[in-house]
């Protein structure tokens, strides 16, 4: 007999698609998400496209999808332990790693107060820090604080100041075991590491960052609040570097182009030309890909008197004076090498996916990790390839609707 429930795998945009379009078309449906919080990458944009509005407006309606739909139960801080059975009949076992805080939580905040411990902030790429006991981000869903173990001394502390008796340090991880009919596999993906790419500097230089640590200076729910400044001294920026294919497109890094990057740091000019209207700014790339629509974008950009295109790879980035940094780049349409100082770098680091070095029960995977045949588990979002927002809703329905013609179609 067919199980008609369905499991998702990650719970991002791809996985809170795919798990809503079944919801609502009749069928249960579980989401196992690795993170505290559901929304993945989307809820660390500060705006995403194509509308480029902030990722809350559109995570809020789903949001509260989910809370009106009795079909949809998901875990956060869970993760997929072991996949046995057939499509159709799949025993799923699910771990669910400790909270440390239960149902009772109302995050009025009193456990932070009186916490004395700090972690780097994980939300915001390290550009800030939390307290060991945290909430994951100002829209979290669920609403719900978390402790960090590895910062905590369970001094005890959270416990006396919670009135509603929702901090259990005691609390062990458990598992779960699931039976359903199909699996979509919706993990999504990570910013490629850019500290293996040493030339450019990041780690060693604190005002070389990446476009998704950007994304998070810009945001006002971000740790400077909204606020574009040097890592390195709260500065504001009079020169920004974008620094194209920052590992992409490089058999040494992702040999893949990302598609997203470029448009990524289009949308990124906007950020800065909003607050520092004097900057100047310089884009450094092999080739600018906006397709379709996104043309006026790239032509908008063009069109900045104060933003230069330099086509060339950055070949290394070191330090300049007073925190700066100087680019070493051939520009191609002139031959000469450049030496271009600036205050800021901004790394387009590419879309790796998540599953590169993890095992798929079901799937085949090419030589870049993405999933590259569906059979027993379907892929959805960016497992598959990289793909920007609106492409990942896209082909997390389409993943949604093969899921629900592995469960026997309609109900």
């Amino acid at each position: 007999m067919v199980n008609k429930t369905i499991l998702v795998v990650g719970g991002g945009i791809s996985g809170l698609t795919s798990a809503l379009e079944a919801a609502e078309a009749g069928y249960e449906v579980f989401i196992v998400e690795k993170n505290p919080y559901l929304g993945g990458r989307v809820a660390q944009l500060n705006k995403y496209f194509p509308k480029i509005c902030p990722p809350n407006c559109g995570l809020e309606i789903n949001f509260k999808r989910i809370k009106n739909n009795p079909r949809v139960r998901f875990f956060t801080m869970a993760e997929v332990e072991s996949v046995a059975g057939k499509p159709g009949d799949f025993d799923v076992t699910v771990k669910l790693n400790p909270r440390y805080v239960n149902q009772n939580c109302t995050a009025c905040g009193k456990c932070v107060e009186a916490c004395s411990m700090e972690r780097a902030d994980e939300f915001n790429y390290g550009l800030g820090k939390t307290k060991a006991i945290y909430l994951p981000h100002t829209f979290a869903f669920p609403m719900k604080y978390a402790i960090d173990m590895a910062a905590c001394d369970r001094c005890g502390k959270c416990v006396e100041a919670c009135t509603y008796q929702a901090v259990d340090l005691g609390m062990e991880a458990k598992t779960v075991n699931l039976k359903v009919g199909a699996i979509v596999w919706a993990t999504g993906w990570k910013p490629y590491d850019a500290a293996k790419i040493s030339y450019y500097g990041f780690g060693r230089h604190q005002n070389v960052i990446t476009n998704v640590m950007l994304e998070r200076l810009a945001a006002l729910t971000g740790p400077t609040e909204g606020k574009i400044l040097r890592p390195s001294d709260g500065g504001a920026p009079k020169t920004i570097a974008f620094v194209q294919c920052a590992g992409s497109r490089d058999e040494n890094h992702l040999a893949f182009c990302s598609q997203v990057c470029c448009l990524a740091t289009l949308k990124q000019v906007g950020y800065v030309r909003e607050q520092y209207p004097d900057a100047k700014i310089y884009i450094f790339y092999i080739d600018i890909r906006a397709m379709g629509k996104y043309e006026d974008m790239f032509a908008k950009v063009q069109k900045d008197e104060n933003v230069v295109f330099v086509k060339g790879k950055v070949g290394e980035i070191t330090a300049g004076e007073n925190g700066g940094l100087v680019l070493e780049v051939e520009d191609q349409s002139t031959g000469k090498v450049l030496f271009q100082p600036v205050d800021m770098v901004v790394l387009a680091t590419g879309m790796e996916p998540a599953t590169r070095a993890c095992v798929i029960p079901g799937v085949s995977r090419d030589q870049d990790g993405f999933v590259q045949s569906e059979g027993s588990v379907i892929g959805a979002g960016c497992v598959r390839k990289p793909m920007e927002v609106a492409q990942t809703v896209r082909d997390a329905t389409g993943a949604a609707l093969k899921a629900i013609q592995v469960v026997g179609g309609g109900n």
